[in-house]
């Protein structure tokens, strides 16, 4: 039975779950923390303008022409500045981007990616200039790239954390799970001697006494019970008959085999089984997963038709398929999308564990078989599955 966690795999699998919620809870504080950044960085540009204008400005005012011939204008790595007078002409001027005279007005200007502030004079007293104007470049690329990059760090981090977090906290349950296992899989073993004592003490009893309606009815139950063993027995072996070699099955004899061992079942019930399967029909499958196919649905046939009902079983070639059918006329199906579901059981009392379809439905999937379902509640049910015989090597 397939109850190992890969821890791994469970590990991956929440870690992105989680990282995902952090990731939504995180969007909306991101994106404050991104405009307070970028408002921030928006007033230490103009903080920084500011103080190199009046830095230009000081330098300019120690300029006497009595004394200096030359004033050599400041120059600065990071930012470019100009005189420019009334008209906006350029008086003498470092910055290399063309400005208007719409654009001299006193203050902090955003230009593109440019960021420029711009000093008015009441005189011409520096060169005749009106305008200063101190610019630089301001890079929003740079600090969306920090913002990135801190948020990648803390995900990462998130990330990381709660793989090692959940893959160590995933190991108990690996544990737990291999133990239950291991419990059912001793249970099974345990299960399969008595029974199969039952089996043959009853057959022994009915060749020397003969059989009676009390003994036949302990046949019957012992019969059902080794049905639900195999199919507990079958998930334990899944991965073992996965892997097995497909045989050349005679699919008449192996049917007709399978429905003598049901009417013994059917007979506890009253239920006649009626059979339309035609001779010689053969097929390459795994004859644990044929098993499994016919066993389940007659099984479920018989289980879910009323007593002194019956139960039509064919098995048909046509052309490039074989169509095997189970036909009761029971109390028919609810909701025919959830049959396969395993642990779904639409009526409780009818017992069993709710695993047989979801077996075949797990099979017909890996062998690409096609099932039709026809149902009507109070007026039974049909199963049809079709095999393709074009992978199949058939006389």
């Amino acid at each position: 039975m397939k109850l190992e966690i890969n821890e791994s795999k469970f590990s991956l699998k929440y870690s992105i779950f989680y990282t995902l919620v952090v990731l939504a809870i995180l969007l909306v504080p991101f994106a404050i923390y991104d405009n307070y950044t970028y408002n921030l960085e928006e007033v230490k540009t103009e903080i920084a303008l500011k103080k190199k204008s009046i830095q230009i400005i000081n330098e300019m005012e120690k300029f006497d022409d009595r004394y200096q011939t030359t004033f050599i204008f400041p120059r600065f790595k990071s930012y470019q500045a100009g005189l420019y007078d009334e008209n906006g002409n350029p008086i003498f001027t470092l910055i290399k981007k063309p400005l208007s005279i719409l654009e001299f007005k006193p203050g902090y200007h955003k230009y593109g990616n440019y960021r420029y502030y711009v000093t008015e004079f009441k005189d011409d007293r520096y060169f005749g200039a009106k305008y200063l104007v101190v610019g630089t470049e301001f890079n929003i690329y740079t600090i969306l790239l920090n913002i990135l990059l801190i948020f990648l760090s803390i995900i990462t981090v998130t990330f990381i954390l709660s793989f090692i977090i959940l893959k160590n906290f995933s190991k108990p349950f690996k544990e737990i799970n291999k133990a239950l296992d291991d419990f059912i899989k001793d249970s099974m073993h345990e299960i399969n001697t008595p029974l199969s004592i039952i089996n043959i003490n009853i057959d022994l009893f009915s060749e020397k006494f003969g059989k009676n309606r009390y003994l036949s009815r302990i046949k019957s139950a012992a019969k059902i019970l080794s049905s639900l063993y195999d199919d507990m027995n079958y998930l334990i072996k899944e991965q073992t008959i996965n892997r097995a070699k497909k045989k050349r099955i005679n699919f008449s004899e192996f049917l007709k085999k399978s429905v003598d061992y049901f009417t013994d079942i059917a007979e506890l019930k009253d239920i006649k089984i009626k059979t339309d399967i035609e001779d010689d029909i053969f097929i390459e499958f795994v004859p644990a997963k044929l098993q499994k196919i016919i066993d389940n649905n007659l099984s479920n046939a018989i289980k879910y038709s009323n007593e002194g009902g019956e139960v039509i079983i064919t098995l048909k070639k046509e052309k490039d398929k074989i169509i095997l059918g189970f036909k009761d006329f029971g109390i028919g199906i609810k909701e025919p999308d959830k049959i396969f579901s395993r642990y779904y059981r639409e009526d409780i009392t009818k017992g069993g564990f709710g695993i047989g379809l979801n077996i075949v439905n797990k099979i017909i999937i890996e062998e690409n078989i096609k099932v039709n379902i026809v149902s009507s509640p109070g007026k039974g049910s049909y199963f049809e599955y079709i095999f393709p015989i074009k992978s199949q090597k058939l006389s």
